[in-house]
Parts: structure tokens; C-alpha cells; sequence
């Protein structure tokens, strides 16, 4: 069943084909999507998009490069996808966090700097703000913005630091924005998915992965970690109109390993 069939948005965050964001945009194209990307400035970066874009099965997909720190650029990055999907947009994919990973490691948390702190605030939660306010106008008929953040957000994960922080405001920007979006936004939803650990390109960066995956299949209820696709077939529920009373929430994708408390 096409749940997504005629429904057009933009995908912001394809790093390859191994990205959270690789793998809902699959989800969102087997169920009938129309979709748009973004990739970081840069001739490397759009050729690194482009090939995952390819991977996809995706002819001529419709791309441009977004600095996510800059709202001028956002607003008209938004503003080209809107026209070129008929002047409205149905779904964004917010799925881009950053942070210096020289301070991704144990025992590093307490040596993070101000303007490194500061610097994943902004890329990691702060983007959701923008992005939303962005889109707002272009979802006149409702919408579904999602947003990608971790167990790190919740509970101390040794080495992932101040992306844990940054993934905390995430998850609280996207209940306030809720309230808001709901009620002035035409009824546009907003809402998180935490995703178990994968081995994507930014999770590399975490000091600790290989320990986080050990983690994961000794303690979840399912005995293993995650796969790409089940975070990609959880994001077309929330993007799609079976969740349309869905809002403000994190949905955990994780083997259950969020409900362990030894």
C-alpha cells in the first residue's frame, strides 16, 4: 500500500547510503513520495549525495546545497522546493546533527568548549527551529516534520557528550514547536524518532560505538541491534496520514533497549 502516494517533501540530511536519512528517503519512495534533497556546500559533498541519491533509483533528483546555520539560505532553499512540488509541501526530514568529534570521546564531556557546545546547539537543534518556521508556510493544509535524535538525549551514553545535550533540546524544541505548529500551523505535526546506534557516517564520530552496538544486542528485548529500514518504515507512519493524531512525541526505535533498566 502507497502511503505516501502524492505527497511531495524535502529530505535534508543524505550523507551516503548508509544515513538515517538514506534509508527513510527508501521508505518514503517505496510508498509512493515525491521527494527533494539538499547536500552540504560543496562539489564533494553533492557528488557523495548524489551517488546515495542514485542508490535510491532516483533519475534526476532535485537537489540543492543548504548551509543549515544560514536562515537566509534556508528560506530560499524551501521556498524553490515548494514551487518546484506545486507550491505546497506535505513532509520535511530533518535529519543533520553535528558536534567536534575531538570532544566525542569518554571523559572528554568536561573539556567541551563554549563555542563547541554552542556550535552543536545550533546545527543539531536550534536547524529544527528554522527549518520548521521555513516550511510553516508552504504545509497550508498540514504536514508531518520529523526529526532524528538518540538514547543519549535521555540517559548518560559515555562518549557521546555534548551530542547528547544537543539531541535533549532537540527533542524538547519538537514538543514546543508542537504546540505551536498545531494550533497555528494549520494543524502541522512535528515529532522525533530515536533511532538505536547505526554504523552511519556522523555515528563513526562517537568514541564508544562499537560498545554501544555490544550494548544494544546483549540487553535489548530483541537481542540485536536495529536495522536502517525499520527506522525508514517507522518514519513513513509518522510522516504519512495514519499518524494524524500523532504530535509532540519521541517514538523509540530501538530493539526496545530504551525500556532495560539493567
Amino acid at each position: 500500500m502507497a502511503l505516501m502516494s502524492g505527497k511531495k517533501g524535502l529530505v535534508i540530511g543524505i550523507a551516503n547510503d548508509r544515513s538515517y536519512a538514506w534509508h527513510i528517503a527508501n521508505a518514503l519512495k517505496n510508498h509512493g513520495a515525491e521527494m527533494m534533497f539538499t547536500n552540504l556546500p560543496g562539489e564533494k559533498m553533492e557528488r557523495r549525495v548524489r551517488s546515495a541519491i542514485d542508490d535510491l533509483g532516483i533519475a534526476n533528483p532535485w537537489l540543492r546545497p543548504l548551509n543549515a546555520t544560514d536562515d537566509a539560505m534556508i528560506a530560499r532553499v524551501f521556498a524553490e522546493a515548494a514551487e518546484h512540488a506545486g507550491g505546497k509541501l506535505d513532509f520535511i526530514v530533518h535529519s543533520i546533527a553535528f558536534a567536534d568529534k575531538t570532544y566525542l570521546e569518554m571523559g572528554k564531556f568536561i573539556e567541551t568548549p563554549k563555542e563547541v557546545y554552542l556550535q552543536a546547539m545550533e546545527v543539531s537543534a536550534y536547524t529544527l527551529v528554522s527549518m520548521s518556521r521555513a516550511a510553516r508556510q508552504y504545509m497550508n493544509d498540514g504536514g508531518s516534520i520529523l526529526g532524528m535524535t538518540y538514547y543519549g538525549a535521555e540517559k548518560v551514553v559515555p562518549g557521546y557528550n555534548v551530542m547528547g545535550v544537543a539531541k535533549a533540546a532537540l527533542e524538547c524544541t519538537c514538543r514546543y514547536l508542537s504546540a505551536e505548529l498545531g494550533r497555528t500551523g494549520n494543524g502541522i505535526r512535528i515529532n522525533t524518532i530515536s533511532g538505536g546506534p547505526l554504523r552511519t557516517l556522523s555515528a563513526m564520530g562517537v568514541g564508544g560505538l562499537s560498545t554501544m552496538l555490544d550494548q544494544v544486542a546483549t540487553k535489548a528485548p530483541l537481542g540485536r541491534n536495529i536495522e536502517g529500514g525499520e527506522v525508514g518504515d517507522t518514519a513513513v507512519w509518522l510522516l504519512s496520514d495514519l499518524s494524524s493524531g500523532v504530535t509532540g512525541q519521541t517514538i523509540y526505535v530501538d530493539a526496545g533497549y530504551c525500556v532495560m533498566g539493567m
